[in-house]
């Protein structure tokens, strides 16, 4: 046992659910709907009474929510199911899933939004879901008649969520996959789950193909797009092909409005799941190992939807009237997101598959909340700031002033909005980005630095919170509250969950710690998952036998109740004198200070007494900074020549000499110091397989990739010494 209260008592299938009696969504009335916030210097989060024991903090619930934790929105939705009926019943006629179509690619033109509204998408649900069951039982020849894998490998759009509801109205479990996986990947997710139906788009189906003859239980593929064309040459075709290489496989293709003619004529009444039944298999992006499969129920997605409605900025229902949808459905986020979308009847529209297009796609959507990560929202930032703060003129002096009165508001605790100021710099920038209509943005995925959020914040004149989350808490379980203007913390637990810190004594991180407890952080609550599939011993390692599921993150709480990551607790590595170095830490406090690097990998080595560093520019800051040491215009889009000043001893010296400044600004110890750095334009991609497809480092195939750059760098010795 681990010593702290015991998990509370969970409601059977029968037993009605807690929930907040204020929280009324029947009749959509925003004002009905509890929005949770403190008084401004009142707790956000309190600890329990008597709940500290040896090596753990106490307990911390939501100062809203003491008594209890919430487990869903309304009485009536207990599972997904339960949530598209809801919005089904109420919203049949509104618009639901919106897409682009290319209807000519030689000069890249695209039709206008083609709409499916809630009641098309639930009869399609159903078609497709009843042709779902048909092939298992006549094709696949599954003696599982429920609860079996349907694998789904696609980029976003209004198929993979038609597919998503279809399995969840025949009690049917889906796997995503995520959209640039290779082959490799892909086979070993669909071997494990057993997956007898895969759902794809039509590039993927090759990938799929390629390995199927190590898939011995999948017998259908199922394709999104259409096979056949007008230009088709007899027995050359793309479906003449692909169904030839499938029987050769031993699996028969079909295309999706196929299988949903094989429902029209075999029709299956709905086989809805209970709260307990799983929901998805949702695999991890794996940032030290294989990607681990982690099973979510629809319990955890009730709560992710309580979670939702009540801790956005404003009630859920006016926040998500309209949404892009284009982080990858694949990871449990934009999968929560969506979710909240569908249950307040808001619209959901498909980007076009270009994330370097998504300003476009912004400006024809105009969605009244933005989703995002930290590494979209820099590029946000730097965009913004060559327009205005960075630009030349006197629009650029009235900018930098404007800007800095809203900063200034910010760091005073007033908010992001100012009537002259809004008027003249923020209703142009949010019309630039299409975001005239937003009035929340939230970041998750990774921390947001202080700088980006309170400029992004006065720039747009919004909201802009910071959550944090898993793939095994179903997202979010800490939001900032939208009244609360501090930076580097990612609020309170929400509603849904409690939570407290683990003793890391290896890392000097204890409960006791002064002026706020430190340690890994432990959460338990609704939206936390059941285990991790076909592996119980990291299950066990995960999840104690009080429910806590160890998060292996760092977390601070502060005086009134705000976590803040600042640390993982395995990743750690010790340095030839013995010292043990947190990575991350150190990149953040580097990276907070210092806006000519934009990410930072630190690398430490048993065998070496010092740190090196690898960084990716920020072009916008990095070229002017070059041009000044090098004494020649490099211009921020000319990718030769910022590769060029990267390579340069000048200014990478002088790069150091600044990450030099920040180690002792930050009181770091000598050997938490970076010695040594090389320079990039972009070095982790997620091609290069330093990225996971949520965009997170993984740290061993990153020393893997730049071995030789490392040992370069440990040869020239502590560099730093040449610039004392």
């Amino acid at each position: 046992m681990s010593g702290i209260p015991p998990r509370p008592r969970e409601p059977s299938p029968t037993d009605p659910l807690e929930a907040p009696t204020t929280i009324d969504l029947e009749d959509f009335n925003k004002d009905s709907v509890v929005v949770v916030k403190s008084p401004p210097g009142q707790p956000q989060a309190v600890p329990l009474p008597d709940s500290a024991r040896p090596g753990y903090s106490s307990v911390y619930r939501n100062a809203a929510f003491v008594d209890r934790l919430i487990q869903t929105p309304h009485q009536e939705i207990r599972t997904q199911y339960d949530a598209f009926q809801y919005a089904v019943s109420r919203f049949a006629t509104r618009s639901m899933l919106g897409q682009r179509l290319l209807v000519d690619p030689a000069h890249d033109i695209w039709s206008p939004y083609i709409w499916q509204t809630y009641e098309t998408v639930a009869e399609r649900r159903t078609n497709f879901g009843s042709g779902l069951c048909y092939l298992n039982e006549n094709v696949a020849g599954n003696i599982k008649k429920e609860k079996f894998a349907i694998t789904l490998f696609s980029q976003n759009r209004p198929e993979w969520i038609i597919t998503d509801l279809a399995c969840h109205a025949y009690n049917l479990i889906v796997v995503p996959l995520y959209d640039n996986l290779g082959p490799n990947s892909s086979e070993h997710i669909i071997k494990s789950v057993e997956s007898p139906i895969l759902v794809a788009s039509l590039e993927h189906i090759p990938k799929v193909l390629s390995v199927a003859h190590n898939l011995p239980n999948l017998k259908v593929i199922i394709s999104m797009d259409e096979l056949k064309s007008e230009h088709d040459l007899p027995k050359q075709s793309k479906e003449d092909i692909l169904r030839a290489w499938a029987k050769d496989k031993d699996v028969t293709l079909y295309t999706m409005s196929e299988v949903e003619e094989f429902g029209k004529q075999f029709p299956r009444d709905h086989n809805p799941p209970v709260s307990s039944d799983i929901l998805t298999i949702n695999f991890t992006s794996g940032t030290t190992s294989t990607p681990k499969g982690v099973v979510l129920t629809h319990a955890n997605f009730v709560g992710a939807l309580a979670l939702g409605f009540m801790h956005l900025p404003r009630s859920g229902i006016e926040v998500v009237d309209e949404i892009l949808c284009y982080l990858p459905l694949a990871h449990i986020y934009e999968r929560a997101t969506v979710g909240v979308a569908m249950c307040a009847g808001g619209k959901i529209n498909f980007f076009r598959g270009n994330i370097l297009r998504i300003l476009e796609d912004l400006r024809e959507v105009r969605p009244t909340t933005f989703t995002s990560v930290p590494r979209l929202l820099t590029r946000f930032e730097s965009g913004i700031k060559e327009k205005t703060v960075n630009a030349t003129g006197w629009r650029s002096e009235i900018a930098k002033y404007g800007l800095s009165v809203k900063l200034s508001q910010l760091k005073g605790g007033l908010g992001p909005n100012h009537a002259l100021w809004d008027r003249l710099i923020s209703k142009k920038v949010k019309a630039n980005a299409g975001m005239d209509r937003v009035v929340s943005m939230i970041s998750g995925s990774a921390p947001l630095t202080h700088d980006t959020q309170q400029f992004l914040r006065a720039a747009f004149g919004v909201t802009l919170c910071q959550g944090y989350g898993l793939s095994e808490t179903h997202a979010a379980c800490c939001v900032q509250q939208a009244d609360d203007y501090s930076t580097e913390n990612c609020g309170p637990p929400a509603a849904t969950a409690e939570i407290c810190l683990r003793d890391v004594p290896e890392l000097n991180y204890y409960a006791t710690d002064k002026p706020w407890p430190r340690g890994e952080l432990l959460i338990r609550g609704s939206t936390v998952f059941r285990e991790y599939y076909k592996d119980p011993e990291k299950t066990k390692e995960a999840l104690d036998e009080d429910g806590w599921f160890h998060t292996g993150d760092v977390a601070s709480i502060d005086s009134i109740g705000r976590v803040s990551i600042i640390d993982r607790v395995k990743n750690f590595f010790k340095l030839s004198q013995g010292e043990y170095v947190a990575p991350e830490l150190i990149e953040n406090k580097y990276l907070a200070g210092c806006p000519l690097v934009q990410t930072l990998f630190v690398h430490g080595d048993s065998v070496q007494p010092f740190l090196v560093a690898i960084g990716a520019i920020q072009p916008l800051a990095f070229a002017p900074f070059a041009s000044s040491i090098l004494d020649k215009e490099i211009n921020p889009s000319d990718l030769a020549a910022l590769e060029e000043a990267c390579l340069d001893e000048r200014v990478i010296h002088a790069v150091l000499a600044q990450l030099e400044k920040i180690a002792r600004e930050a009181k770091f110890q000598g050997y938490e110091r970076v010695r040594n750095l090389r320079l990039f334009v972009d070095p982790f991609t997620i091609e290069n397989d330093v990225l996971t497809p949520t965009l997170k480092l993984k740290r061993p195939t990153a020393a893997a990739v730049f071995k030789s750059t490392i040992e370069e760098m440990y040869g020239q010795g502590d560099v730093t010494r040449k610039l004392a």
